[in-house]
C-alpha cells in the first residue's frame, strides 16, 4: 500500500475543495492556514456550472441544498437595456447554480473537519516556508494557493497581470417573491452589472465599475442599480462590499514538487462568473492524474506536475483571454453607443450553433 502525503497551503474555497477531493482517494492531506471562513464573504456569491455541480456531488459535497438553479441568462447593453440582445438556456433545463460564498466555504469546512485523512495546521512563522524551500519537508507534493506568501514571491513571480482599473461592488437584494430563475447581465457604460438569482426573494448583485467614473459611495451604487433594474421590486440592500479587479495568469505552474493552484494560477474578470469553474476543471485534471497513478501502484510525486501543466496551461490561457476579450469588446462597444454589439448580436441571436457551443463553453470550458 502506498502511503502518500500532500500539503496544501491556503485557507480559501479552492483549498478546501481540493483537500476534500484528494482525501476521498484515501490520501493524507495537511492544510496549512485552513482557518474557518470569516463573515467578510457575506455578500459574495459564486456561479457554478451544471457540469461542475455534478462533479461536486460525486465528490460527496452536498451542494444542491445550498444553491439556487439558473435556467436562462439574458444579456443587455447600455442603449437597449429594455430588450435583450442575446439569451442562453431555456426554462426546461438548468445551466448553472448560484451559491453564497460563505455557504460553500462552511459546507466544505464541515467536510474537512469530519475527514480522517485531513489534518489542519497553523503557519506560525517563516520556518515553515524555509523548510519547503530548503526541501527539508516530508511531503510528496506541495500545492500552494497563496500568491502572497514567501514561496510564491521567491519561485512564482513570473506572471501576466492586468489591472482593469475597476472595482466590483457586491450586494444581496431582498425583493418581492416571484419565479426567479433567470440571470441578467447588463453591459453598462460604467461596467458590467449582473443580477444573479439566489432564491425567489433574494438576488445577488455584482457591479464592476470603472474607477475613472469616480463612483465610490454606497448610495450612488444603489442609485445606479435601481436605474438599471427593470425586473425586481426591491425592498432592501445588504451592505455593499467592494474589491479591486485584476487578472493574473502564472507562466510556470510548478517548481520541483511545488504546484501553484486556484487564484495563484489564474485570476480573471468576474463578468462571466467563471473563476471558480476554471479551478474546478483544474481539479478534475489533477484528480484524473492522481487516480491513474493510484490504479497502477505508482507514487504521487513531482512527475505528475509537468503532466498537469501540459494538459491545462494552454486551455486556461485561451479561456482567460476569451473572458478578457468579452470584457474589452463591450467596453469598446459602449464608447460607440453599442453600434457593434447591436449588429453582431442581432445575427448571433438567431444562430443556434453559436448558442449551443457558447453554452458548452460556459459549462465545461474548452475541454468539451
Amino acid at each position: 500500500i502506498l502511503i502518500m502525503n500532500i500539503c496544501l497551503i491556503g485557507n480559501g474555497i479552492s483549498t478546501l475543495l481540493l483537500a476534500n477531493a484528494i482525501a476521498n482517494r484515501n490520501v493524507k492531506v495537511s492544510i496549512y492556514g485552513g482557518d474557518q471562513p470569516k463573515k467578510k464573504l457575506f455578500t459574495r456569491t459564486l456561479g457554478i456550472s451544471k457540469n461542475n455541480i455534478n462533479f461536486l456531488l460525486n465528490e460527496k459535497i452536498n451542494i444542491k441544498r445550498k444553491s439556487w438553479p439558473i435556467n436562462k441568462i439574458k444579456i443587455f447593453n447600455e442603449i437597449e437595456n429594455n430588450k435583450e440582445i442575446l439569451n442562453f438556456g431555456s426554462q426546461k433545463d438548468k445551466i448553472f447554480y448560484i451559491i453564497k460564498q460563505i455557504d460553500l466555504a462552511n459546507l466544505l469546512y464541515k467536510n474537512v473537519k469530519k475527514n480522517k485523512f485531513i489534518k489542519e495546521y497553523k503557519i506560525k512563522n517563516f520556518s515553515f516556508f524555509n523548510s519547503i524551500l530548503d526541501e527539508k519537508d516530508n511531503y510528496d507534493l506541495i500545492i500552494n494557493f497563496d500568491e502572497k506568501n514567501k514561496i510564491s514571491k521567491k519561485l512564482f513571480f513570473n506572471r501576466d497581470e492586468k489591472d482593469y482599473n475597476s472595482s466590483a461592488f457586491t450586494s444581496l437584494i431582498d425583493h418581492e417573491s416571484f419565479n426567479n430563475n433567470i440571470a441578467y447581465q447588463i453591459f453598462t457604460k460604467y461596467g458590467p452589472l449582473a443580477f444573479l438569482p439566489y432564491s425567489n426573494k433574494k438576488t445577488s448583485i455584482v457591479f464592476s465599475i470603472l474607477d475613472k467614473k469616480n463612483i465610490v459611495s454606497e448610495n450612488k451604487v444603489k442609485e445606479l442599480i435601481l436605474n438599471y433594474n427593470k425586473k425586481y421590486k426591491i425592498k432592501s440592500f445588504t451592505k455593499i462590499e467592494k474589491f479591486k479587479l485584476k487578472s493574473s495568469i502564472l507562466k510556470n505552474y510548478y517548481f520541483k514538487n511545488i504546484l501553484c493552484f486556484g487564484d495563484n494560477l489564474h485570476k480573471i474578470h468576474p463578468l462571466a462568473g467563471q473563476g471558480l469553474n476554471m479551478t474546478i476543471r483544474d481539479i478534475k485534471v489533477l484528480l484524473n492524474l492522481i487516480d491513474f497513478r493510484i490504479s497502477i501502484g505508482l507514487p504521487i510525486d513531482n512527475s505528475i506536475l509537468a503532466e498537469f501543466q501540459n494538459k491545462t496551461k494552454h486551455y486556461n490561457y485561451i479561456f482567460a483571454n476569451t473572458i478578457d476579450f468579452i470584457h474589452e469588446f463591450f467596453k469598446f462597444d459602449n464608447s460607440f453607443k453599442n453600434r457593434y454589439s447591436k449588429k453582431l448580436f442581432s445575427f448571433l441571436e438567431t444562430n443556434n450553433l453559436f448558442k449551443k457551443y457558447t453554452t458548452k463553453f460556459a459549462d465545461k470550458g474548452i475541454f468539451f
